[in-house]
């Protein structure tokens, strides 16, 4: 079946749905660097980049689905109005962006939607019609009519053959039955990911593509060295996390901290370059001397790896470090779409 993109970002959710006998071949982003990142990656996708809520756009890529006879869609409107990472402001307009996503499903109405976004959602509200109503309540109010059966979920993506936790709302919806959960399985954690690959000190490289580890600040080389596996800098007694006048940096425990070897990674982040963002160090090898290795963030290809994207995936040679970094941290890890679908109603 032919399907439609919303917020499609660079298509990372994408990476294995023809598994699935699904082509997407109608995607919409917002940002134009990420859609031209997409029409990269997935080259005989339509892409329609601007803005959803411009009528013209929104036009244009009902139009093109209608052409195209998509029967699936799949939406991830952006979460920050919502995530707790963000200021979670019950009536931010990012969170009346899911407007658009029911809007193009009654009109398009295909049989199978699903659409992502943070576990907070299923307690979020919106102004519709001059009324505040639950964004659950209101898909229900729209959909249930046409015939949907609405079913939402909170997963784990570390559950789905993801070595990565990272905890997701699902509405997973379908005309044809009600689309059930599959079976769990087992944690794949990131020793079993990531220990093969060459240890890394800040800005060194190796042969494998995409593992070059970033430079990083000779303050900060030094107290990470003395953090073990899965702890934070901040607990250091001696070499701990100081300001250039040698004040003492305070800040959340999940900060300049060390991931585990044997846990999926926590949450990889838009901030995911940063030494001192949440959970984003290596893990490191314990040292002769004491200290520990690779005091460093993860590299491109761990991220990859730990996101669950294959071998083969490249971005386009003119996307920045940064860019790549950046839509991995808001990407949906594809191998959870991978196991939603294999449920798909049909």
């Amino acid at each position: 079946m032919n399907g439609v993109s919303l917020f499609a970002n660079v298509g990372i959710a994408e990476t294995y749905i023809k598994k699935h006998h699904i082509d997407i071949v109608v995607a919409n982003e917002l940002l134009d660097n990420r859609a031209q990142f997409h029409q990269e990656m997935h080259t005989r996708c339509k892409m329609i980049q601007g803005d959803i809520t411009n009528d013209a756009v929104f036009n244009s890529v009902l139009t093109a689905a209608k052409k195209k006879k998509c029967d699936f869609l799949i939406a991830t409107p952006p979460c920050q109005g919502m995530s707790l990472a963000g200021k979670m402001q019950e009536n931010d307009p990012r969170n009346s962006l899911i407007k658009y996503v029911i809007k193009l499903a009654t009109e398009l109405q295909p049989n199978n939607i699903l659409i992502e976004n943070v576990p907070k959602v299923l307690k979020t509200y919106l102004v519709h019609n001059g009324e505040t109503i639950k964004i659950t309540d209101y898909i229900k109010q729209e959909l249930e009519p046409l015939g949907y059966i609405i079913n939402p979920v909170v997963v784990d993506a570390s559950d789905y053959g993801t070595p990565q936790s990272r905890k997701r709302a699902i509405y997973l919806i379908s005309k044809l039955h009600k689309w059930e959960l599959p079976a769990k399985e087992d944690k794949i954690t990131v020793r079993e990911m990531i220990e093969h690959l060459p240890s890394l000190e800040s800005g060194e490289t190796s042969s494998v593509a995409f593992h070059k580890a970033k430079v990083h600040n000779d303050r900060h080389i030094s107290f990470l060295k003395q953090t073990p596996t899965g702890k934070t800098a901040l607990h250091n007694k001696v070499h701990y996390p100081k300001k250039q006048d040698g004040t003492r940096i305070k800040g959340y425990d999940t900060t300049y901290k060390r991931i585990e070897w044997d846990k999926p990674a926590p949450t990889i982040t838009m901030a995911n370059g940063s030494v001192s963002s949440q959970n984003n160090v290596h893990p490191g090898r314990l040292l002769e001397n004491g200290t520990y290795s690779d005091a460093r963030v993860l590299t491109l290809k761990e991220i990859f790896i730990l996101t669950g994207l294959p071998d083969s995936w490249t971005p386009p040679e003119w996307a920045s470090e940064n860019l790549i970094r950046q839509v991995i941290g808001e990407g949906v890890p594809p191998k959870l779409i991978d196991q939603l679908l294999s449920t798909i109603p049909k």
